[in-house]
């Protein structure tokens, strides 16, 4: 057991970044950007811990137009600097000596930031790359300590300083603030994007799938069980009504009275008397009064440009207004309490704006509650088509020590399963993780049952993954 002061010193000794090309079912329509395949790269870094030699594995989807929203870039541009942003974080922990995993990561972050803006990079896209490299080290930091993720938080393994990020908790650990043990299972809130298919009426014959796998969104609520939702706007006032009313007419047809759901803005709003506008026209409308009893709250519906400018974001001083928190705009530390003073009411998690940060987020909305019983702050569970067999492990295993019972999965519905990966990766997974995935036609696929994922397999492991997985079959990518 480490003292108070003493923590498990970590270097980097070596890094290797490997990547394959995912091809989606079907496109996938999110704010100004459609995927029909994606880059995904696994990043495998060789770790000192305390003297003895640790692997630690990440990976991720590399979606255009996400951490960077700018129209004047081209896809391929966006995913040329996704790669940047890892090589960076990469060659900056390669040069620091050893020490506690967040004082690596603070490091890295620090240099990381200071190099984007001189860069002219969106905060956002430089966090990625460190998100990455910080989630191979808590890897390697549980599997050396031989603790699941959940622990490694309770003992405070890898000496996270929560003033540091949130200076209303200094002297504080995580174990005050979160779950005493993991969630055992999560609740799908699952993504209706922009273009995706609502009935049968709206897949022509040339569409049709065919795959074993539900289609339209009427389908994935029976095959899944899914009672909650998560609805996209594309900043069209009456297209967004149009396809709201549609979609309240499927779930409800389907759910009854039995579902929740969020909206997510994707930015679409520049300015905050458009968005107060379609706010007004949803609670006018008499086909989306009774089915808007379920909201839970609207996610990022301003752009990152004004969402936390005091001139321009006044949430506090809409009164009757709804539930909202932050995304894209939760990139640097301070904007947490930025938003929170706005009047906004939380955040998402997501493991690429960071894993320790959002540990630090939690506690603060956990201490916030507690202070003022009236509050009502929130995290929520997101994701950008996340898929297994680390990317989606891992989130799960943070989302469930953090204690967000509500998570937003649809990379099980874009993609087929684990097809888009050897099959050993299949085998791998069905072998250590049979509570969460289903073998499904020569593959593996997500098993939401009655909407809810179970995570004792993930809780059981040191940070999502039970074992290393093999790196034969990718390509791979200069560091």
């Amino acid at each position: 057991m480490y003292s108070a002061n003493e923590f498990p010193r970590l270097r980097l000794l070596e890094a290797s970044l490997y990547r394959t090309t995912t091809r989606l079912r079907m496109p996938f329509r999110f704010g100004i950007a459609v995927m029909s395949e994606v880059p995904h790269i696994f990043l495998h870094c060789t770790w000192e811990v305390d003297g003895k030699i640790q692997t630690g594995l990440a990976a991720d989807g590399l979606p255009p137009k996400w951490f960077d929203k700018s129209p004047r870039t081209s896809a391929e541009l966006d995913i040329q600097n996704m790669l940047l942003v890892i090589r960076r974080a990469v060659a900056v922990a390669r040069a620091l000596p050893a020490s506690s995993a967040f004082d690596l990561w603070r490091q890295i972050y620090d240099v990381q930031m200071a190099w984007a803006r001189e860069s002219d990079l969106p905060p956002l896209l430089a966090l990625f790359g460190v998100s990455l490299v910080e989630r191979t080290m808590l890897d390697a930091l549980a599997r050396e300590q031989g603790v699941n993720f959940a622990t490694l938080l309770h003992q405070n393994l890898p000496g996270i300083r929560l003033g540091e990020i949130h200076p209303e908790l200094a002297g504080r650990t995580p174990v005050e603030f979160l779950p005493a043990r993991p969630l055992a299972k999560v609740t799908v809130r699952h993504t209706v994007g922009l273009s995706d298919p609502l009935t049968d009426a709206d897949v022509t014959p040339a569409d049709m799938l065919n795959d074993g796998l539900p289609q339209t969104l009427e389908d994935c609520v029976q095959f899944y069980g899914l009672h909650q939702f998560k609805l996209k706007l594309r900043g069209d006032v009456e297209a967004d009504l149009a396809r709201l009313r549609t979609i309240a007419a499927v779930v409800t047809r389907q759910c009854g009275k039995n579902y929740t759901f969020t909206l997510d803005g994707n930015e679409q709003y520049k300015s905050f008397p458009e968005f107060v506008e379609l706010w007004e026209r949803i609670i006018s409308d008499r086909a989306l009064t009774e089915f808007f009893a379920g909201l839970m709250f609207i996610e990022q519906p301003l752009h990152r440009s004004v969402a936390l400018d005091p001139a321009i974001a006044r949430i506090r001083a809409w009164r009757g207004g709804p539930p909202m928190i932050i995304d894209e705009s939760d990139a640097q530390l301070g904007d947490l309490e930025r938003a929170l003073d706005l009047g906004y009411s939380g955040t998402s998690h997501k493991n690429c704006k960071g894993v320790m940060k959002g540990v630090a987020h939690r506690c603060l909305i956990n201490l916030r509650n507690a202070i003022d019983k009236t509050a009502h702050y929130l995290m929520s569970g997101e994701d950008l088509a996340n898929i297994g067999p680390v990317a989606l492990l891992q989130d799960l295993a943070v989302q469930a020590a953090l204690g967000n019972e509500s998570v937003e999965r649809n990379g099980h519905h874009y993609y087929r399963g684990l097809s888009v990966f050897p099959p050993s990766i299949s085998r791998a997974i069905l072998a250590a993780h049979g509570d969460l995935y289903t073998a499904f036609d020569g593959t593996a696929r997500l098993d939401v049952r009655q909407g809810e994922l179970r995570l004792g397999s993930v809780n059981a492991a040191p940070f999502g993954v039970s074992s290393e997985l093999p790196m034969t079959g990718f390509e791979p990518v200069a560091l």
